[in-house]
């Protein structure tokens, strides 16, 4: 079977071991390709305009303009002011700068010494929460979400208290794309005058990151066509912040080091460009997934469909696939030509079964059999070969067991 590499914005036509045969890129929930655009608007920052942005010459300043138009544009995305974004490395560095350092800056000032969030989060999140508990002494709340990956956002309303810090709650979940209302997350934690941060990585290019009424909100620019290394978080600046990084002051005190002003301008041309295409794209993918899951459905009696059947980000589609070993599958999808993952890319090595299917309800032993699926923002063709393939994969994988 040869599977030619279409409805993705990457074709990469090396790794597999049939002559002739595409590989086709189905993990772009890991990461995507950068964008042309991107590459071309930060080029001019890694050659000619090479200055630091805080320097006072004609170099430092044509950075710093450079930053502060990157800046206002991610901005304008969120809806939030020019001087509520701070640029990041990534997610993780996103995601850590906000739990801890809302939380501390909430210990120190009004001795809240609480975290709610839930089970199913990023491990960036997860191990964020789990080293206030060891050094600071927080007390954590992990709602349990049902078996859709949701959280009742009036369990999350159950669990605050008088010293609780911070909510933070994932928009979408990186494995099985389930939304969580977050809006009403937020409207009821504002009413107690508790912030919410909300990790929006894989919900940017997606769902709408602007009046979602959190304080604090995250994104990572390689998984929406920018260069990994580059992220920002957006926080309101009446939410005390206790920074991670000490040193020269950059980002308004809150993230020192100097900036990378080329990631930035790049970051800001993919946000850009992905808001744009974003209600078309969520229509257009959505429809893909849709006739994608109904034929694995159909021609593999051992699948299910983990998370929310409905509220779900349009590109993801992750199934377990009960009597083989999803590792397995991955290999003979891979014979075939096709690149997906048995899910999160960021627990690098880990042979656990997924922390977020077993919250959800699902044995260790058929959460090891989870294989993922990301459809590209640009995917525009069916991929009823890809549902083939996924039939033959496991055929071949249960005939061995």
């Amino acid at each position: 079977m040869s599977i030619h590499a279409h409805g993705t914005s990457s074709d990469l036509s090396n790794g597999t071991p049939h002559p002739g045969e595409a590989t086709l890129y189905l993990d772009n929930a890991a990461t995507t390709p950068v964008r042309p655009e991107a590459l071309e608007a930060m080029l001019p920052y890694l050659t000619g305009v090479y200055g630091n942005p805080s320097s006072h010459h004609t170099l430092g300043e044509r950075a710093a303009q450079a930053l502060a138009d990157a800046r206002g544009r991610v901005a304008a995305v969120f809806g939030m002011r020019q001087s509520d974004v701070i640029f990041t490395s990534g997610g993780t560095e996103a995601n850590n700068l906000a739990i801890k350092g809302i939380a501390i800056a909430a210990q120190l000032g009004r001795d809240r010494r609480h975290l709610v969030t839930t089970p199913i989060e990023h491990e960036s999140i997860l191990e964020s929460a789990d080293y206030l508990e060891r050094v600071h002494g927080f007390d954590v709340s992990r709602v349990p979400v049902d078996g859709t990956g949701t959280v009742d956002p009036a369990a999350i309303g159950a669990a605050l208290r008088e010293d609780t810090a911070l909510v933070s709650v994932g928009y979408a979940n990186n494995e099985v794309g389930t939304i969580q209302d977050v809006g009403a997350i937020a409207t009821l934690a504002r009413e107690r005058r508790i912030p919410v941060h909300v990790d929006a990585v894989q919900a940017a290019g997606w769902l709408r990151l602007a009046g979602s009424g959190a304080d604090a909100i995250s994104i990572a620019g390689h998984k929406i066509g920018a260069p990994k290394g580059t992220g920002a978080l957006v926080v309101r600046g009446r939410v005390p912040l206790e920074p991670l990084l000490h040193g020269g002051g950059q980002e308004r005190g809150r993230r020192s080091g100097t900036e990378h002003v080329a990631g930035a301008v790049a970051l800001a041309t993919a946000l850009d460009l992905a808001e744009a295409e974003r209600e078309e794209a969520f229509a257009r993918v959505t429809r893909l997934r849709e006739d994608f899951v109904a034929r694995v459905l159909d021609r593999v009696p051992s699948a299910t469909l983990t998370g929310h059947p409905v509220h779900r980000l349009p590109g993801t589609a992750s199934f377990t696939f009960a009597g083989t070993s999803g590792e397995a599958v991955l290999l003979e999808l891979e014979r075939r030509g096709i690149v997906s993952s048995s899910g999160s890319a960021c627990a690098a090595g880990s042979d656990e079964p997924s922390h977020v299917l077993v919250a959800m309800g699902i044995e260790p032993e058929v959460a090891q059999t989870a294989v993922r699926f990301t459809l590209a923002h640009a995917a525009s063709k069916p991929l009823d070969a890809v549902a083939d393939a996924v039939a033959a994969s496991v055929a071949a994988v249960q005939s061995t067991r």
